[in-house]
C-alpha cells in the first residue's frame, strides 16, 4: 500500500485529489494538509510515502518544505504540484530533492500513475517536462556554479550517461546511443547518484544544467 500525503491549500484540488486516491486499491490517502509546516509536522507524524506537494502555499511555501523533508527523511517521496508548469518555485523543489512536478490539471490516471512510479524509488522527469525544465534554466547560464570534486570520482562511461541523462534521455535511449544493455546504463545511473550525493535523476539533470555539463540545444 502507498501511503500518501496531500498537501496543498486548496480545497477544491484537496477533494479532487482525494476521490482520485481513495478510488485506488493500491494508495491510502493518510492526511491532507494547507501549508508547508503542517506538510512537514504530519510527514513527521504519519510517515507517509509519498507527498503530493503544492509550492505555493501559506505559512511555508512548499520548496522550503520539500528541502526540510528531504533532508530529515531521504525515503520520502515528493511530487510537486503546480498550475505554471515550470518556474523558479518547480527548478527549487527538484534542486531540493523532490521526484518530479506535475501541473494540477493533470488526467487522473497520470497522477495515479505518478504516485506509484515515484513511489517506487523512480523519477518522474519525461523528455518533453526535461525539455521545458531546461527552458527555464538556460537563460541563468551566465553564472554557473562551480563543479563538486565528486564529478572527478566519475568514470568516462558514467560521466558520459551523465551528459545523455540531462538531455532527458530515457534509459531506453542513453543504451541505445552507447550500444550497450539498459541493465548497464541503470548501474551507471545508480553509481552516479551515490558519488555525488544526488537523491534521483531529476537532481542529476538539474545538476548537469548548473554546472554546465550539458547546455541548451547541446549535442553531446
Amino acid at each position: 500500500m502507498i501511503r500518501v500525503l496531500v498537501a496543498d491549500d486548496q480545497a477544491l484540488m484537496r477533494t479532487a485529489f482525494n476521490m482520485i486516491l481513495r478510488a485506488e486499491e493500491d494508495i491510502e490517502l493518510v492526511g491532507e494538509v494547507t501549508d508547508g509546516q503542517a506538510a512537514i509536522d504530519e510527514t513527521r507524524r504519519l510517515h507517509p510515502d509519498v507527498v503530493l506537494m503544492d509550492v505555493r502555499m501559506p505559512v511555508l511555501d512548499g520548496v522550503e518544505a520539500t528541502r526540510i523533508i528531504c533532508a530529515e527523511d531521504p525515503s520520502v517521496r515528493i511530487l510537486i504540484l503546480t498550475t505554471f508548469d515550470v518556474d523558479e518555485y518547480v527548478v527549487e523543489a527538484l534542486r531540493a530533492g523532490a521526484s518530479g512536478f506535475l501541473l494540477k490539471d493533470v488526467r487522473a490516471d497520470e497522477l495515479v500513475q505518478a504516485i506509484r512510479i515515484v513511489a517506487r524509488g523512480d523519477a518522474l522527469l519525461a523528455p518533453s517536462v526535461t525539455r521545458r525544465l531546461l527552458e527555464h534554466l538556460g537563460p541563468s547560464f551566465g553564472s554557473l556554479l562551480p563543479r563538486p570534486t565528486a564529478l572527478e570520482t566519475l568514470t568516462e562511461a558514467e560521466f558520459r550517461v551523465l551528459q545523455l541523462v540531462g538531455r532527458g534521455l530515457s534509459n531506453e535511449e542513453i543504451a541505445s546511443e552507447l550500444f550497450v544493455a539498459e541493465t548497464t546504463v541503470r548501474t551507471h545511473i545508480r553509481h552516479i547518484l551515490e558519488k555525488l550525493g544526488l537523491r534521483n535523476r531529476v537532481q542529476a539533470v538539474v545538476l548537469a544544467y548548473d554546472t554546465g555539463i550539458v547546455q541548451p540545444n547541446t549535442k553531446t
